[in-house]
């Protein structure tokens, strides 16, 4: 796979007439563009249906939950977009409902295992007795066992979930920054070269990107550090 491909923008930008401009500004810097609930809630939606006509590919990371059958027709029509990747929650039955609503389409899905802007004393507020990574290794055993495309992880759990998975499942990593970049409201972060080497097949980037004064730049420099990465 190119190195450019591996690299997933995300658009957290407020509007159609942002993400525009945005995808503009980077050309074919960039292939796969990820869109969240911020531009999916603003007409993003038309706007991804029209990036991959133009041959882009598109996440939409919708963190699908909700009863089977409601999620299983949600995963359907998402499939008749054309559209990469969707996220769902990983927990089972909502694993399984998306896994049946992709048949027949080439929608790849992936199972969110532990939001990347959680931690320990996070889990223990949400009622969890388990710890962030021993909940990410129970999911990610669930997910492989139900058939999922792939996870969504934090890239300090790469490493443990490619032992876990094996080469089948692709590991989708946010909370990647470049050296010196702020983080954010992440909290468990790794630079691209570091994620690349623990595992991750796919990096996704946003603030680093959509908000640096110079985003083609930023995109290339990525793209770059990825294939050094890979030799």
């Amino acid at each position: 796979m190119d190195a450019r491909d591996r690299l997933i923008v995300a658009l957290d930008v407020p509007s159609v007439k942002d993400a525009e401009s945005m995808v503009t500004r980077l050309g074919n810097s960039v292939s796969f563009y990820k869109f969240g609930y911020q531009l999916a809630f603003a007409g993003g939606i038309p706007f991804a249906a029209g990036l991959i006509a133009a041959g882009k590919q598109v996440f939409l990371d919708l963190k699908l939950h909700d009863i089977g059958n409601t999620v299983t027709k949600g995963v359907e029509s998402v499939a008749q977009m054309g559209a990469t990747f969707l996220t769902v929650h990983a927990y089972p039955q909502t694993m399984r409902a998306a896994v049946e609503g992709t048949r027949g389409s080439k929608l790849k899905i992936l199972a969110v295992t532990v939001l990347t802007s959680y931690d320990e004393s996070d889990m223990k507020a949400a009622g969890y007795n388990l710890g962030v990574s021993e909940l990410v290794a129970r999911r990610a055993e669930q997910a492989r066992d139900i058939g999922i495309n792939g996870l969504v992880c934090s890239p300090e759990e790469a490493a443990n979930l490619r032992g876990i998975v094996g080469n089948n499942l692709s590991l989708v990593t946010p909370g990647i920054r470049p050296a010196g970049a702020a983080a954010g409201d992440q909290k468990r972060i790794m630079t691209p070269a570091k994620a690349i080497a623990a595992g991750a097949d796919y990096l996704v980037v946003g603030r680093p990107i959509v908000e640096a004064a110079d985003p083609k730049a930023a995109a290339d420099a990525i793209v770059a550090e990825i294939a050094e990465a890979k030799k």
